[in-house]
This record gives structure tokens, sequence and C-alpha cells, in this order.
């Protein structure tokens, strides 16, 4: 990798204006340290995270009692205990500010734009959660909601937390039993819907889907007016109202904000399920809080009145994130739909009209633009534009370099990676320190962050499993029903012993960044050398012929065989000349152990609602076993191009 020179470096000016290097400083005067750089305060914030995370609480102005301990049995992972005497309220912490002044920014597509001020997202609140204690929701029941990444649902999920229920969400292109699967678990006091929704252009109806689900889930309905008819929708659905309806007879008044220790239940997330039904994961208020305002405020600077843009959908982790923005004071820049529509710049006229100062999107869709032949830096004006985050997948290196050639030169480009399992990141960007092609800057403040090999050793030069080795605040409190935590431990702590192993193929770079080569499931294995896929796709995506690909290891002869799998451009065939094409730059780009047995062109990739290929369900099909939650998957036909293939045979 040609890393010779880094492709962004702070200057002195910015470093120094940065929060992170004010919090540095602060942290440096109330503790006597002398820290000056971000890896040393790395190294300080998880040698003493007591004093660190309360650095963080008092530094990024938390609303709450603290109490006095910071952290209790911080030596055990699963059940160490961050600020056990804390009470606080994660909606009073995120409605920060209030007047005119923009809260939410959004567009649907080129169908839809809105905006709400702070008093109007604030007021919208206070309805809401009288609406709610009205219909006999209390603390600790589930609020579910399949929506679009729009302001009313936002200010419902606030709503929900003002009083203490548990929210949990999906996007509405989510199939009937795939939100029976997730919903269906949590068994909700309330269902909210949208009227219907746009994507790429077509409305896309929802009554029958809708009225499917409330009856099975038994529970009411909120529809809210977005695409179709909100009165016509709630009028097919039994027992629902129309948003205007459920909020009409309760008018504005001051948000009651309950008190709340810092480890009541605030979201459920769910695991992808494209192995067998989604895993139900507990988040708490104070610890998802306190993690997101340090990754926020510290790792991407953001500053009040900045407006912060994710590509995103409410059915991704993603979202979440996004809506901790308000906590810094941010305004926060919408947009449901297709990415494409109308056309591929629509994000970038978005970025341009809203000067955003935050760009988030997917490692697929900086690979998607810079196929498509746009080049944002000839055609817009993002002056405003200083951060780039990329997740998802592993950006490729190619994807770092279009970003600077084809998108803006001087941004900081921030490759994160974590999940929903801790509702965070991991490994992300920091504004003290150099980009690097192909690298994640470093680990997260507070994370104690590592890679280590099969035997549980930590390794520097050669790839293995990324493992946090101290408990943080933004663990789940835990899965739902699953009260002797069986579900949990064999997630993340089956592998080592009191050791989070986050599931990641990773490795560190000379830098003391990290590159992350894939999930270390779908890792390859032929001849008993670990490969991540990622090194293969970074390869032969880079080929024009090549629009998508997935690689999976076959078991064949008693070892196993790489096979890649192609979705070609538009006009292209799979020749033997471009076989071995494709060979030859995976050899001389990653290695001869890399090129794969077999290439296969497939019409589509299967991939899940968030945009991630789902290696490991296409692996079961290969080998004949059942894929038990297709409805976790946006094309789940594609599965079939996979099955009983004469390819694979021979």
């Amino acid at each position: 990798m040609q890393n010779e020179i880094p492709l962004w470096t702070p200057s002195e000016e910015a470093r120094r204006q940065a929060p992170m290097y004010a919090f540095m400083q602060a942290c440096n005067e109330r503790f006597g340290l002398s820290l000056s750089d971000f890896a040393g305060l790395h190294a300080w914030s998880i040698e003493d995270r007591e004093s660190f995370w309360t650095a963080v609480w008092d530094f990024c102005g938390i609303k709450g009692n603290r109490g006095e301990r910071a952290l209790v049995d911080g030596d055990r992972m699963l059940d160490a205990r961050f600020f056990p005497d804390a009470e606080l309220n994660f909606a009073e912490n995120l409605l920060t500010e209030s007047g005119e002044g923009d809260a939410l920014i959004f567009r649907g597509e080129d169908k839809v734009r809105d905006r709400w001020s702070w008093d109007r997202l604030t007021a919208t609140v206070s309805r809401l959660q009288q609406a709610y204690r009205a219909i006999g929701i209390r603390k600790g029941d589930r609020i579910a909601a399949m929506m679009p990444n729009m302001p009313e649902t936002i200010a419902c999920m606030l709503a929900a937390a003002s009083i203490g229920a548990i929210w949990s969400s999906c996007s509405p292109d989510f199939g009937e039993q795939g939100v029976l699967d997730r919903f269906g678990q949590i068994e909700p006091k309330l269902f909210i819907a949208c009227s219907g929704y746009w994507y790429n252009g077509k409305l896309q109806e929802v009554s029958e889907k809708v009225a499917a689900i409330t009856s099975r889930l038994n529970t009411p309905a909120v529809i809210v007016p977005y695409a179709g008819d909100a009165p016509s929708v709630a009028a097919a659905v039994p027992g629902s109202k129309t948003l205007d309806a459920f909020i009409a007879p309760f008018p504005a008044k001051a948000v009651e904000y309950v008190p709340l220790p810092f480890a009541h239940p605030l979201y459920i997330l769910f695991s992808s399920g494209t192995t067998g039904i989604p895993k139900c994961i507990v988040h708490s208020a104070g610890g998802t809080l306190l993690q997101l305002v340090k990754e926020h405020r510290l790792h991407c600077g953001v500053r009040p009145g900045e407006k912060v843009f994710y590509f995103t959908t409410c059915g991704w982790m993603m979202w979440n994130w996004l809506v901790n923005g308000l906590a810094a004071g941010a305004t926060l820049c919408l947009y449901d739909g297709s990415p494409f529509a109308p056309d591929g710049n629509v994000l970038f006229d978005y970025a341009q009209e809203e000067k955003f100062a935050i760009f988030g999107t997917s490692a697929k869709y900086i690979d998607a633009v810079r196929k498509s032949g746009i080049t944002p830096i000839s055609s817009h004006d993002l002056s405003s534009l200083r951060l780039m985050t990329s997740t998802g997948s592993p950006l490729s290196p190619e994807g770092f370099t279009f970003v600077y050639d084809g998108i803006k030169s001087d941004i900081q480009l921030a490759s994160i990676s974590g999940g929903t399992d801790i509702v965070s990141c991991f490994v992300l960007g920091n504004p003290l320190s150099p980009v690097w092609r192909g690298e994640i800057q470093g680990p997260g403040l507070g994370l104690a962050v590592d890679v280590w090999n099969e035997d549980g050793k930590p390794v520097r030069e050669e790839k293995g499993e990324l493992v946090c080795t101290r408990a943080f605040p933004s663990m789940p409190v835990m899965f739902w029903n699953d009260p002797d935590r069986v579900k949990y431990r064999a997630a993340y702590f089956e592998r080592f012993d009191n050791v989070w192993c986050h599931g990641d193929f990773a490795e560190w770079t000379e830098h003391g960044g990290l590159i992350i080569h894939g999930r270390s499931d779908a890792t390859l294995n032929p001849g008993g050398v670990r490969i991540g896929t990622a090194e293969i796709y970074n390869q032969v995506e880079q080929m024009p012929e090549v629009a998508e690909a997935l690689c999976i290891g076959q078991d064949w002869e008693d070892d196993v065989r790489v096979v890649l799998f192609i979705r070609l451009a538009s006009g292209v065939e799979l020749t033997e000349g471009l076989a071995k094409a494709i060979r030859n730059r995976i050899r001389s780009g990653a290695s001869p152990r890399h090129v794969p047995a077999k290439i296969i062109a497939v019409a589509d990739i299967p991939r899940t609602k968030s945009g991630k290929i789902v290696e490991l369900a296409v692996r079961e099909v290969v080998h004949g076993r059942p894929v038990k939650n297709r409805e976790a998957l946006a094309n789940p036909d594609a599965l079939r191009l996979f099955d009983g293939l004469e390819e694979l045979k021979s």
C-alpha cells in the first residue's frame, strides 16, 4: 500500500481548535497530566476509565445527576456498571436548544421537503408524550416503528425516551415477516407506521402490510402522513389513528423528563438475522448517550449549529448514531429514499444547498458514485464540508483516493467501524491525526481495542480478531428474552474469556491505525491460511467490468476453495479473458492465495436492508443448508441464484 504521504493532515491551527484538543487540555489541567497527542490521550483513556468517562460527562455537559461512582466491577466485562448512582433522561439531553433555528431538515427524494425548528420539535414531543401516557404507555413499555428517516420518527422516539419507554425501529421496506420477526419478540404496546413511502421515484403502498402486522402484534397503530393518504391507510387498519388525530387532544406544554438510571433501557436494536431470528440487543440510555456524545463532540468535532448528515434508514444503527447529534446542538439533515433518485447528484445537491459540515454514508455508496463517473469536486460547492465518514463495509484504498480526487481534496475522511452490538464505533476518525490511504485513523477513546491471534495473544504485524479487553459504557445491558445471558455470552465472550470478541478480521498499521478485512466468520481459509474477503473486493471491484462482488469459501476435497461471484456491469460478459484479468488483478494486488478457484457471474448479489452483502447466507445456500430468515434481506430472491449452481459441482 502506498502510504508514504498522508492524504490529509490537520494544520496546527485546526488541531488546536478541535474540541478534542480542548478536552485533552482540560484533562491535563484537571488530572495533572501532560497529554499532547491522540495516542497519549487514548492510552490514558483506557488506563483510567473512571477519570476519562467522568471528564466526558462534565466536558460535554450531560444533564443529570452523575453520582459519585463512575465504574463498579470494571474488571469484569459482563458485570461492569458505569455511573451506577446516576440519573438522567436521554430526551432531555437531545432537546438542547430552543427557538426558530433549524433542528431537523428533511428531504424525501425529490418529492418532499420539510424543516423543523427546535420549538416545533419540542412541541411535538410534548404532545406525543401526553398521547402515549393517555393510552397507558409507561416506563419500560416498548414502542415499535416502521418508519422512514423523517422528523416525525425522531419526535416519536424522543417522546418515548422522555417517559422511559423503549424504542425500536425498522424501515418501511421490511417485509411483513421481517417486521414480525423483530417486533414480535418485544411485544410493543404501540406500533407507528408511515402512510406510504417513496423509493426510486415510485410510491410504495403499505396499508395491507400495516394491517397484517398490527393484527398479529395485537397492538394499536399510529399512521404518520408521508406518501399516500394517511386517513385512508388509517381507515384500512383496524384500531389505528393518524398522527394528527392521535395528538389532537393535547396542546403543547413543557416536556416532562422522567429521571432514570444510567442503565435504563433506551433502544432495542436487532442483529441482521440472516442466519436465524434476529437477536434483540438492548442498549442503555446513559451508555448510548455518553458514548455517542463522545463520538460526535470529540471524534467528529461537532459544534452547535453545524449541519450533520448521514445517509441511513431507521433499520440501521447509524440512524441512532445520527439522532444523537442533537445533543451537540447540531442541525440534523435527514434523507429518505434512493440516493440515486432522481440521479446520482441528489445527495451532493443537498450538501451544497444546506452546507453540510459532516457527510456520512456507506463505502458502497462511495464506490457507486466513483463508478458512475460523477465528480462532485468539479460540479458542486462543498466548501462547508469538513468531514466525510464511511461505514457499513471496509472502504477500499481506491475509495479513499476517490474521495480526495473526486469529492473534496481538503477534507478529513473517517472510515469508521463498530455496529449494532455497541450502537457506536470501536474504531473511527479523530481530528488530531493524519488520514492514511486505506486506514481507519484509530480506536475510539475509552475503548481498549486490540487485535489478537487465535491463541489470544496481541499481534501487531499480522491479522487477527478485533477485540476489546475492557468494559465500556455502550455495551448492551442485555439481550431481550435472554434472562441468563446465554445468548449475550455466546455472541461476544465465547472466544476469549472476559474479552469482547467483535467478529471483525483486522490488523494494526504502522501509523497506529487499523484496517478491517471483513467479518471474521466470513474469512476464507484455503490451505489453513486466513484471508479477508475485503482484500479481494478491494481488487476486483476496481475493475470497470465488475459492478459488485461477493466471495465465499466452499468446502472442497478436505480443504476450502475460494469462490468469487460477480455482478457484471451493463453489457459485459464473463469471458475467459475477463476471468484471467480478474485473477491477475487479485494475484498482483493481493496475493496468489487470494486468487479464486471459481469465478461465476450472477445477476444479483443479496444484501441486507442496510446494504451489506451477506456472505454467510450465500455460503449456507452453496452448501445446501437452509437460510432461516430471508426476510432480513433487501432482495431475498437473489439467494436463489446461488442454489444448485453447476459450476460449483466440479
